[in-house]
This record gives structure tokens, sequence and C-alpha cells, in this order.
């Protein structure tokens, strides 16, 4: 009788060990990694670009390091849970990009420009930034996307949707769900003007 209760308690503990947490599969990480390198049509200022998500922490620690080259009207729009100063460096990246900070409401509020290789980091001004997009060095200033210029938050939620990620996890409900309505273009103020793109 004891045998049987030993091994009935040795059975139970035998299945209780290990993580609590859910496990990834293959196919799962692999859909992620896939939809790391989707590009999706966003419009910022009214201007398209295609970009690639940086959204879950693996995709935006790697960005675009060891990326050769970028077309013209591509980039990468990095997203987070909420509104903070951000911060970005050039490791292993030897493209020369421009970053834009954009607040909560998709509201583009700076640009700088990012040099190869170079880690030093490049902070945003504002502290309740909540999207970055890194872009060919000198892209905005050749489209006329300016501070003030709006991202097409509707557009980056269906994209997010496409990946199988929560929207409203990186960009609150639906406009009009709430009575949220959508930014409208404003004049760069003396503050948020971007730092001269060469």
């Amino acid at each position: 009788m004891l045998h049987r209760i030993l091994l009935i308690g040795f059975v139970l503990v035998s299945c209780g060990c290990g993580r609590s947490e859910p496990q990834v599969s293959r196919p799962a990480v692999a859909a992620h990694v896939a939809g790391f390198e989707q590009r999706f049509t966003i419009h910022i200022g009214g201007r398209p670009v295609q970009v690639r998500l940086a959204v879950l922490e693996a995709e935006r620690s790697r960005g675009l390091m060891h990326v050769a080259a970028l077309p013209e009207d591509e980039g990468m729009l990095f997203l987070f849970a909420r509104p903070q100063r951000m911060s970005f460096y050039m490791r292993n990246t030897g493209l020369a990009l421009d970053i834009g900070y954009f607040d909560a409401d998709g509201v583009l509020r700076e640009v700088y420009p990012m040099h190869p290789y170079v880690e030093d980091s490049v902070r945003s001004a504002g502290s309740a930034m909540q999207f970055a997009l890194e872009m060919n060095q000198g892209w905005f200033g050749r489209r006329g996307v300016l501070p003030g210029a709006v991202l097409d938050r509707e557009a980056v939620r269906a994209a997010l949707v496409a990946r199988g990620l929560d929207p409203d996890h990186y960009l609150g409900p639906a406009i009009g769900s709430e009575g949220r309505q959508a930014p409208v273009e404003t004049r760069p103020s003396p503050r948020t003007a971007p730092a001269p793109v060469r």
C-alpha cells in the first residue's frame, strides 16, 4: 500500500513539474518570423511607405541590423504598448537612417539622423512617444514628411491583425469606439522641429 501511495505521489509531482507557461510551438515561432518579414503599406502625412513592423521585443531589438540596403520608400515601424521617452542606436546597422518619433496619436513630433554603426543613443526629446519609424537618411525631408504629419493608425491596426497580434494592446480601442477622434495635422512648433537632415 505504501508503495502505491509513493508511486502515485511521484507521478503527480512529475506531472506538475516544469513550466507553467504555455509553450510556443515551432510553427508559431516560424509564423512570427515570417510576419516580421512582411511589408505593409502605411501612409504617413499622406505619403505611402512599405514598412515592416517591429512589435515583439526580439523584433525591436533586431530592427534593421545586418540589412544591406532599403528601397527608397521602405522602412521599419517600431511599436510600443505605452508612450515613453525613446532611445535608438545603430549597432550592426550599416545603413544611414533617419528616425521619426511619433506620439500615441500617431503625430510625428521629432526626426533625427542616425549614422552607420554609431552606438551613441539617439533619444527623443519628448517623453510621450509610442512609435518610431526608421527610413533611409533624408527620406523625411525629401518627401516633405515633417513634424505634424500623421501616421495612418488604422492601417497599422490592419497590419497588426494580419500579423495575428492584438492591435488594442498597441493602439488602444479603434477610433470611434470610445469617442476618440482621429488626430488632425498640425504645424510643427519650434520645439518639435527636426534636427537638420542632410
